[in-house]
């Protein structure tokens, strides 16, 4: 596929995507598992706080025990259920559409737009019916959907903004955090995320009623001991996840700022590739740095990993509704195309300067020789 001489085997792999867990979040736990409170208490409540401060611009927050759970109990707790429809994009990770199915609602899917891989507005308005009851965004790699267009055009409809901000930790649209715009959103804190709980999820929402229901959702219903109020889950987070999630949060701005820096230098130095886009008064967190190849991208993903050690991941090859789990004929043309094109490259905290210049060597290489 290219000339070995310009093969590098000697370099170390670098990871498309890495945790990183260093001794202060192994102090946290420690303190923990010292103080014998294991279950959601006290590291949960200022997890919460923190995190409302930092990230959800002091919207109340319910701590969970993974994205997918936070989707599904906003989902529930804002009434979603059987009969109703929510307009979800396929090209995300299948929970955004399972946590729909699992009200035992209907998830309908929209076509995204090229530039950001965000939903479409006028797709999403193509599709409403007298069943629609929301429109859940997803603001995808870190980049914020079109929250201004999906929000008018949810209000001129009666319907309700659902943010799936699941990859977006500290994105903006004109200053103002995704997480603040729906009613209700969804941060996850799973290891390959921009932060971590080690498993996790948060859920952000300036309505008192539905926070009060999530809160019981998540733990059998109850408010007291004993005293259930509803048919509810246990989706608690325990407070070894939290001791964990608040040290990374204390850390998270300074990998931010090193993502963008790293991504920044990918845009300026890569040829032949289309690079990320930014929309005016967005801020992008790149969770994931994604490139289009336009030919044979699985060939060049191949290439960059075995020729190059360089990891690289694609998100997302196959579209939702093509699963076999939903399995629909929906023309998402500009979907389709993206689940063909998309490539993500690291720029993770870990990544640093040479590593970027191998990336970029690489990249360059291999889009020469039309790999």
């Amino acid at each position: 596929m290219t000339d070995t001489n310009t093969v590098n085997r000697d370099s170390e792999f670098i990871p498309a995507a890495r945790p990183i867990i260093g001794d202060d979040e192994r102090l946290a736990v420690d303190a923990v598992l010292r103080s014998g409170m294991l279950a959601q208490g006290t590291e949960v409540a200022l997890f919460e706080s923190e995190f409302s401060a930092a990230l959800a611009g002091g919207l109340p927050t319910c701590a969970v025990n993974s994205g997918t759970a936070g989707l599904h109990l906003g989902l529930l707790a804002a009434g979603v259920g059987p009969g109703d429809e929510v307009v979800v994009p396929s090209f995300t990770f299948a929970a955004t559409a399972n946590a729909v199915a699992l009200t035992g609602a209907r998830p309908v899917f929209a076509d995204i737009e090229p530039e950001h891989f965000c939903l479409d507005p006028a797709s999403v308005q193509s599709v409403l019916t007298e069943r629609t009851v929301g429109i859940m965004p997803v603001h995808l790699y870190g980049h914020p959907a079109d929250v201004a267009g999906l929000g008018a055009l949810a209000a001129s409809r009666g319907l309700k903004l659902f943010e799936d901000a699941a990859q977006a930790h500290g994105a903006t649209v004109n200053g103002r955090q995704v997480g603040t715009f729906g009613d209700f959103a969804m941060f996850s804190l799973y290891p390959t995320k921009n932060m971590t709980s080690g498993e996790g999820g948060m859920v952000s929402t300036g309505d008192p009623d539905l926070e009060r229901r999530v809160r019981l959702l998540r733990n059998q219903g109850m408010d007291r001991q004993y005293h259930n109020e509803m048919v509810g889950f246990n989706a608690r987070m325990t407070d070894i996840h939290a001791a964990i999630g608040r040290v990374q949060l204390t850390k998270l701005a300074g990998w931010t700022a090193t993502r963008q820096r790293n991504a920044a230098y990918l845009s300026e130095h890569l040829t032949s590739v289309l690079t990320p886009r930014i929309a005016p008064g967005m801020t992008h967190v790149f969770h994931q740095y994604t490139i289009r190849v336009a030919e044979d991208r699985d060939g060049f993903a191949a290439a960059l990993r075995a020729e190059y050690a360089i990891g690289c991941g694609t998100y997302y090859p196959v579209p939702v509704h093509r699963l076999a789990s939903f399995d629909t004929d929906d023309d998402l043309p500009v979907t389709e195309r993206a689940a063909r094109e998309v490539l993500s490259l690291p720029v993770h905290p870990s990544v640093g300067a040479r590593e970027l210049d191998r990336i970029v060597a690489a990249v360059n290489a291999l889009s020469r020789a039309g790999a």
